[in-house]
């Protein structure tokens, strides 16, 4: 089971269980205050020393089978080489879980989502489903990093997945995205512009 949910809601959910033991896995220097252990392809063990601090060095978790009770996945999935075996590894090293993944949105407007990201993310509310597809840059991006969580702030649902799941990642892989047409910024500017060209038109 996955469904939509929110990190108020998983805040919570940690905080009235504190014997829980929680992984954070692949959050650089942002770990969630709640991870007992912590899981990155950086070496960051003096960074949390107040932790246990794993180095991951093969796509395989270095856990135990369900080894954890809770295990979060903050924006992680978008960055991974095979996103099958990921998903099979949190699933066995818990029994849930907390993923948050930029939608494409999001993905298209930052800078540094570029060069960096290879998937594609999107829910489907009515199977309960993780829908993940190769990244296709619509359009050249405009923010930066610090300016989207500003933006994030007021438009999280545009910006942002929050998804809780139990047992098991429902997912569906689209190997080709239906839609390949880009946006140059360029195109976009002269759409607006005509827009309001024959807004203001139609109102003199």
């Amino acid at each position: 089971m996955i469904k939509r949910s929110s990190k108020k809601y998983i805040n919570k959910l940690l905080d009235d269980n504190p014997n829980w033991k929680v992984l954070d896995i692949g959050c650089g220097y942002g770990a969630h205050k709640k991870a007992s252990v912590v899981c990155d392809v950086q070496d960051l063990s003096k960074f949390y020393e107040d932790k246990t601090f794993i180095k991951l060095e093969t796509e395989i978790l270095p856990f135990k089978d369900k080894e954890f009770d809770f295990v979060i996945a903050s924006h992680v999935l978008e960055h991974v080489k095979d996103i099958d075996i990921f998903i099979k590894e949190l699933e066995r090293v818990s029994s849930k879980g907390y993923i948050e993944v930029p939608t494409k949105l999001e993905d298209n407007l930052v800078f540094e989502n570029k060069k960096d990201h290879i998937w594609h993310m999107e829910f489907d509310d009515i199977n309960y489903e993780l829908i993940i597809s190769k990244k296709v840059q619509y359009f050249e991006p405009i923010l930066t990093v610090s300016t989207i969580k500003k933006l994030s702030e007021i438009f999280k649902q545009s910006l942002v997945l929050e998804l809780y799941w139990e047992n098991q990642i429902k997912y569906k892989k689209n190997v080709e995205s239906k839609i390949t047409q880009k946006f140059s910024r360029l195109y976009l500017l002269r759409k607006f512009i005509s827009k309001n060209l024959r807004t203001f038109f139609r109102k003199n």
